[in-house]
């Protein structure tokens, strides 16, 4: 509590009073209810206020007493103005580095029309896929232009960056492998980012790294896999084919990662024996962001399809025989497998794969061609030019990137002349420099260039002299063949398509999403706005810190606002997921327990209440999971708890554990859950995926945890972008803080710190400005109120649904936190009606399902956010009060117990009017069952989706354009 500052009148009277006329007031528009509102939940909950609701909900022993030290609220006018202040700092300059990131045009109908279109970044994931057809259709786009440039069989719907998605090879490579070999090769010719995340995987599974020349490599020693980079670091078009003989004939698997573009041109991976293929779409029209948010790909052969990392979106069809498209092959989702899955599901980029695969889209095979022709024929210019001026070109065989060897040149000469003319080029070292051009190279660049590395502005040549009609033809296989590629060039076509697409999905553009533990509040235009600033859009991610002040300020500013909100005394912004901020989390307490000589110490206490990510982050950090039982209210059984710690005692590493719990309630053992596991040497990992139900009224610090990650795309705004992108940044306790993540290439850190967990030094950096507009314009009493209203809304809707589904977990006075759990388990034995049953039903309504069955099979888990109104809370609860009555009707006998409104939801708008209706109820009662509905209704565009057939018949590439028009 060091450095508080009192607490300032409280926020309960202006939530509670007179309604305030200050419009420049942004927590006033981010909360929903107005005071009113307010008083009237209040009085439903029996409260006389705010402040006597949260007193009888959070336990007292963990709460603050003074106000958070934030800088005071700022409109969003003025907020804006000061980031444009601090974007000023940021300095753009023409990047050349290359190094797996370019720049690249984003075409303005994708920018005006998905980056910035809150119908397409404010949906959730789609795991109700009858409402979130337009988005899995652009995933299967994506994955059927990764299939064609790979020229592999299958393909996922994007991974987080790069430099993960070559971890998960690796990972794929250890599993699959029977030669029982525990080194995986990487050629020494992979981005140097790669390479670091790579070992900061393999060391906690026990995986040696062999870095090396794959021209030289002997292979005395036995490999599960190896990766390769193509083209290569440095430029490189290397043949692959007899490295992979040599690696296949001892069993072993290989990745190459592989640039996108190149492979319009080069001969695809998986033509050359590549068993699997990895690499960033980020140069299909997504802007630099200092390094994020990219979306990464994977791709291998159908055979490893039930161990691909991540999410596979397949073709299906539903109850009318329509094709219908959702997520595959889901028993690999991590809530099912736990600590048996492979990898953990949470690692999508959903919003920037679709702007990739419309990217792609639009340019069509021969636009995607011609780009990277032009490219080529600008680099081989480029390398003509470099050596009439006396220099050599490290290889002959290149796309887009070049290796210039020095030789007498001097090195300071030529980046001091580049710095004057706002050029950032690469440097391999004292002899060395690099060169990649990209989409948006021109050839005044080329001059530029070349009186950069004359010296003198007055060159020897012309570019006319030395232009050549180079081009690269390796590639024969035909690619981006599906009508989708080549029909939607113009862009009155592409808008349509585009609005068509987004038409069919559900987002916070039409109603509330209450899922459980996902929280899906505002994401305000205001916070969104400066993402696609160039000052921050157009910043390469390994770019001289001389030139990003900017963001150096966004950051520290960010990080120690988050360190006052959860008592942390360190934040690490690396992590680029909330899955990837577990996975740091337990890495940095690995590494604190070696540091002391107990790296011996690897059990993972988790209780079974845990969210499915937590299990499988562990197992990813080399650790034994221990499954410790939760009592009949949904708490940590303490019993338990203490003997799995006394039991696991000397290898005990980490408890995880989520608070408030995933059961919804503030635990009141909190502090002696954490000082059991303290008595036994281990640390703390605190889950934040509830850290909604936190801010402003307690903190993670002080109640005992010595890591949390934070889920920006959760607590603080950043939006789920369809799933994904998000946010993960880790905060710890002081004697943690030298362990945080480092990066190779940008050092961030100290030497004790464990390597890169993700490419970029600060993970997706640009959209750090979201979670920063976020606290700016609340503040702290803003925030508190927040927390207060969040907690609110859940008990309102808890309270007001309690005599028709009842409350399965509750704390000790009767409350729940930000999110509640309704029991349906009765209705299958009283009605035959499964929990599916009233996720599809709300979607006649016009509602996304809560999360259901999880964490309690047969259950829905609700989370209002503080961001709904209450008119919205009570349509809610309206729908599924009438739902409930629906099901009455089937327990009475008064309606059929197979042929009901719920079994053959959702309801369409084609099932509603083709052919004969033979149902026992009306069409009015399918279509409108509520007033709302009829003013403004959402179609589900399929009907009921059978995902077992999609499973049993595997497909994950477009289908012809008929099955779409039929």
């Amino acid at each position: 509590m060091v450095g508080y500052a009192p607490r300032t009148q409280s926020s309960d009277r202006q939530l509670t009073g007179e309604k305030s006329q200050n419009l420049t007031n942004f927590a006033q528009r981010h909360i929903g209810p107005n005071s009113d509102d307010i008083q009237q939940m209040l009085d439903v909950l029996g409260f006389s206020s705010l402040d006597a609701l949260i007193d009888q909900t959070v336990p007292q022993a963990i709460r603050l007493t003074q106000s958070l030290q934030l800088p005071s609220a700022q409109s969003e006018y003025a907020a804006l103005a000061k980031l444009k202040q601090i974007a000023a700092k940021n300095q753009v300059c023409r990047s050349f580095i290359g190094t797996g990131y370019y720049d690249c045009i984003t075409p303005a109908v994708i920018q005006r029309n998905i980056l910035e279109n809150p119908g397409w970044y404010t949906a959730y994931t789609p795991y109700q896929p009858e409402i979130a057809q337009g988005r899995l259709e652009a995933l299967l786009n994506f994955q059927t232009m990764i299939i064609d440039l790979t020229g592999l069989e299958i393909a996922n719907a994007s991974l987080l960056d790069e430099a993960t998605a070559a971890a998960e090879a690796m990972s794929l490579s250890y599993g699959v492998c029977k030669n029982k070999a525990i080194a995986f090769f990487v050629s020494r010719e992979c981005h140097p980012q790669t390479i670091d995340v790579l070992q900061t995987r393999a060391k906690p599974l026990g995986i040696k790294i062999i870095i090396g020349d794959h021209q030289t490599f002997e292979f005395e020693q036995p490999i599960f896999g190896a990766i390769l980079q193509y083209p290569a670091t440095d430029g490189t078009i290397h043949d692959y084919r007899a490295f992979i003989d040599k690696s296949h004939a001892q069993g072993a698997l290989v990745t190459v990662a592989a640039d996108p573009l190149s492979l319009t041109l080069l001969t695809p991976p998986g033509e050359f024996g590549a068993d699997i293929a990895v690499g960033s779409t980020q140069r299909f029209g997504i802007p630099l962001g200092f390094g994020g948010p990219h979306a990464a790909y994977f791709a291998t052969k159908e055979e490893y399809k039930r161990l691909v990392p991540g999410r596979i979106v397949g073709v299906s069809k539903d109850v009318n025989g329509k094709p219908a498209l959702r997520l595959a092959l889901q028993t690999r989702e991590q809530h099912i497998r736990r600590d048996k899955a492979t990898s953990n599901i949470c690692t999508a980029q959903v919003l920037l794969a679709v702007m990739a695969s419309m990217y792609a889209v639009y340019h069509g095979p021969d636009g995607l061609n011609a780009i990277a022709q032009n490219i080529h024929k600008l680099t081989a210019t480029l390398a003509a030019g470099l050596k009439q001026l006396g220099y050599s070109i490290s290889s002959e065989s290149y796309f887009d990137t070049l290796r210039v060897e020095l030789g007498t040149h001097n090195l300071e000469e030529i980046l001091q002349s580049a710095t004057a003319r706002n050029i950032n080029l690469r440097i391999f070292d004292t002899t060395a420099i690099g060169i990649s051009l990209d989409e948006t190279t021109t050839p005044e660049d080329l001059i530029d260039l070349w009186q950069i590395f004359a010296g003198v502005d007055k060159l020897p040549f012309t570019i006319e002299e030395l232009a050549s009609p180079n081009q690269i033809t390796s590639r024969q296989s035909n690619y981006l063949t599906h009508p989708v590629f080549n029909r939607y060039h113009s862009e009155t076509e592409l808008l349509r398509y585009l609005h068509k697409l987004e038409t069919k999905d559900l987002s916070l553009t039409t109603s509330m999403i209450p899922l459980g533990s996902c929280t899906m509040k505002l994401n305000a235009t205001s916070e969104m706005i400066p993402v696609t600033w160039a000052e921050f859009g157009k910043i390469h991610p390994f770019a001289p810190l001389s030139q990003t002040r900017g963001y150096q300020i966004l950051f520290q500013q960010l990080e120690a606002w988050l360190a006052e909100i959860t008592g942390f005394s360190g934040i690490s912004l690396q992590p680029n997921a909330g899955s990837q901020g577990e996975y740091t989390g337990l890495l940095v307490i690995h590494q604190y327990h070696a540091s002391r000589g107990e790296a011996h110490r690897n059990v993972c206490l988790i209780p079974q209440s845990a969210h499915g990510t937590n299990p499988a982050s562990a197992v990813m950090c080399g650790m034994k999971v221990v499954a410790v039982t939760c009592d009949s209210q949904g708490n940590v059984d303490l019993n338990d708890l203490k003997a799995k710690a006394e039991k696991h005692s000397h290898e005990l590493a980490a408890l995880m554990v989520t608070y408030p719990s995933t059961h919804g309630v503030f635990e009141e053992a909190i502090q002696e859950i954490c000082a059991v596991v303290h008595s036994h040497g281990g640390q703390v990992y605190m889950d934040g995926a509830n850290m909604n139900a936190q801010v402003g009224i307690c903190r993670p610090g002080d109640i005992g945890a010595d890591v949390c990650h934070l889920n920006l795309h959760k607590t603080f705004c950043i939006p789920h972008g369809g799933g994904g992108p998000g946010m993960g940044p880790i905060g710890v306790a002081s004697h943690l803080v030298p362990f945080l993540p480092g990066h190779p290439v940008v050092k961030i850190t100290g030497t004790q710190g464990i390597g890169a967990v993700a490419a970029a030094p600060w993970g997706s950096a640009s959209i750090l400005v979201i979670s920063w507009m976020y606290i700016a314009m609340m503040g702290a009493d803003g925030l508190t109120d927040a927390t207060k209203v969040a907690i609110l809304n859940a008990n309102y809707i808890a309270k007001r649904l309690e005599s028709y589904y009842p409350v399965l977990y509750q704390g000790k006075n009767g409350l729940v936190a930000h999110e509640c759990i309704l029991d349906l388990r009765d209705l299958k034995k009283s009605a035959s009606i499964e929990i599916d049953d009233v996720a599809k039903r709300l979607i006649d309504y016009g509602f996304h399902a809560p999360t259901v069955s999880w964490p309690v099979g047969g259950t829905i888990m609700v989370e209002p956010t503080e961001s709904e109104s209450k008119q919205e809370l009570d349509r809610f609860c309206d729908a599924l009060i009438a739902i409930r009555q629906e099901i009455a009707a089937i327990e009475s006998g008064k309606a059929d117990i197979q042929d009901n409104l719920l079994k053959n939801a959702p309801h369409t708008a084609e099932s509603l009017i083709a052919g004969e209706w033979l149902h026992p109820y009306s069409r009015e009662q399918a279509a409108y069952p509520a007033s709302w509905t009829r003013e403004s209704k959402f179609w589900p565009n399929v009907g009921r989706i059978d995902a077992a057939f999609g499973d049993r018949n595997f497909v994950c590439s477009c289908l012809p354009m008929a099955a779409y028009s039929q």
